[in-house]
């Protein structure tokens, strides 16, 4: 059976555990410390401590940093249990009453009046930066923030892509033209719910490292990184930006109402292949500095108007600032999956597919 805890937060643009459990059995022995730059929802930490990895995350978006962290250093079910309840028994639905009514219009369309009042009393309470159990708390309130509610009431919005946030004024106009109401969920109840389904997963015996911020900072980390192996999939060129996409689950971390790019990275959305390579240029000189003797490094990467030999020349090109010889190994290309996001916002997406090279590093 599937690992629940993988599925704890749909994100966009995800690789499957399978990849990463790939990789992981070819590349590392139990005891090997893999690492990704780039965690996003917090797959290959998580799948490699299942496999008796070690394991070091990083990422500058902040509900990247929370899902990971959640999954990879998990509370028992009862610590969670007794926080909820807490939570619960504090909760006054009119203290909430203002806050809610001082929110863009986007809120009152979104969620039920109940539903938003809880929401605004959890984004408040949980301390997700500093607390295992708030942060899995956290991450269980992303996961159902926002999706396809008139199909599972799992989820806690007017309908909505699971994966991604829409624009606010295209949600409030989708919504009214089609006239959508938001359903009445209890949050507490779809936190119980979660939590048992969850659980009932085993969970690691060990913990990551899971760091939030620049990736290029990441040779700071004490004691020094000495990774035998890299699983990662950087940010691709002109497809997506966290702070756009993500601005919803942003919010209830405590980010503004509306979608604000540019408020915690600027490097995210690169719209120039030469801008774009020199992220990935970065990401070599970090790794030359964190990666030990004999290690591995598969990445996974697409982008608007790359061609895989684009990509291929792109990654050899930009490893040399690695200062380390680094050599590749493998390539091959993958189709990209339909995507559920175009139901909601139709559209071309614009990338058809991805390369993934696997390098070694003297």
């Amino acid at each position: 059976m599937r690992n629940r805890f993988h599925s704890l937060c749909p994100y966009f643009a995800m690789f499957p555990e399978s990849f990463v459990e790939r990789w992981i059995h070819e590349l590392t022995q139990p005891g090997d410390t893999v690492l990704d730059p780039f965690c996003g929802r917090g797959t290959t930490p998580y799948q490699a401590l299942l496999m008796g990895r070690q394991a070091v995350a990083n990422d500058i978006n902040p509900v990247a940093y929370c899902i990971t962290r959640a999954k990879t250093n998990p509370p028992s079910l009862s610590a969670v249990r007794r926080r909820v309840t807490l939570l619960e028994k504090c909760y006054v639905s009119h203290d909430w009453d203002l806050d809610a009514a001082s929110l863009p219009e986007f809120f009152s369309f979104a969620y039920h009046g109940e539903t938003l009042r809880q929401l605004l009393f959890l984004r408040r309470q949980l301390k997700w930066g500093g607390s295992n159990v708030d942060c899995m708390v956290a991450a269980v309130v992303l996961g159902a923030l926002h999706g396809e509610s008139h199909r599972s009431p799992s989820y806690l919005s007017n309908r909505m892509p699971r994966t991604i946030s829409t624009k606010p004024a295209y949600s409030v106009r989708y919504w009214r033209e089609r006239q959508l109401v938001a359903p009445q969920r209890n949050v507490f109840a779809v936190l119980r719910r979660q939590l048992a389904y969850r659980y009932v997963s085993q969970i690691p015996p060990a913990t990551a490292t899971v760091r939030l911020g620049d990736m290029r900072e990441l040779h700071r980390i004490r004691p020094k990184i000495r990774a035998h192996c890299v699983i990662t999939s950087p940010p691709y060129l002109d497809i997506t930006n966290f702070e756009e996409d993500q601005w919803l689950r942003l919010w209830f971390l405590g980010g503004p109402p509306r979608p604000a790019p540019g408020r915690i990275s600027r490097d995210d959305r690169l719209e120039t292949p030469d801008r774009y390579w020199r992220l990935v240029a970065d990401m070599w000189r970090v790794l030359g500095q964190v990666l030990g003797e004999g290690s591995r490094v598969v990445v996974r990467i697409g982008g608007k108007n790359l061609r895989p030999k684009q990509i291929i020349e792109g990654l050899e090109g930009t490893a040399v600032f690695s200062t380390r010889t680094v050599r590749l190994i493998s390539h091959e290309e993958s189709p990209i999956r339909k995507r559920q996001t175009p139901s909601f916002r139709p559209g071309p997406v614009g990338l058809a597919y991805e390369v993934d090279c696997v390098f070694s590093v003297a």
